[in-house]
């Protein structure tokens, strides 16, 4: 486990993937609209990620959603799940089942 002074090797992927260079917060937003707004602008910008925007931003979704476990309450989960959801609408592909 990660001393105080150490931080998680999830936190460190989250701040430097090659995949997205993300606003500080995103995660934490209420709106799941503004999540994947957000998630879709940063995928868009970036000149880092290795795949397609789409792909970028909502792997790096997932990957969140993931590592957050058991530490996510079930309205922020839920919240992070419907971003799924408008990341799929904002990008114009079909909804998840």
């Amino acid at each position: 486990m990660a001393s105080s002074n150490q931080e998680k090797w999830s936190q460190r992927v989250t701040r430097e993937s090659n995949a997205l260079d993300l606003e500080p917060g995103v995660f934490t937003l209420d709106d799941p609209r503004r999540i994947a707004e957000s998630l879709k602008r940063s995928a868009e910008c970036s000149h880092r990620r290795k795949t397609d925007p789409f792909r970028s931003a909502m792997s790096m979704l997932t990957f969140y959603v993931n590592r957050a476990g058991k530490d996510l309450d079930a309205a922020q989960r839920e919240r992070l799940e419907q971003a799924k959801d408008e990341l799929c609408e904002l990008f114009g592909r079909a909804r998840r089942k």
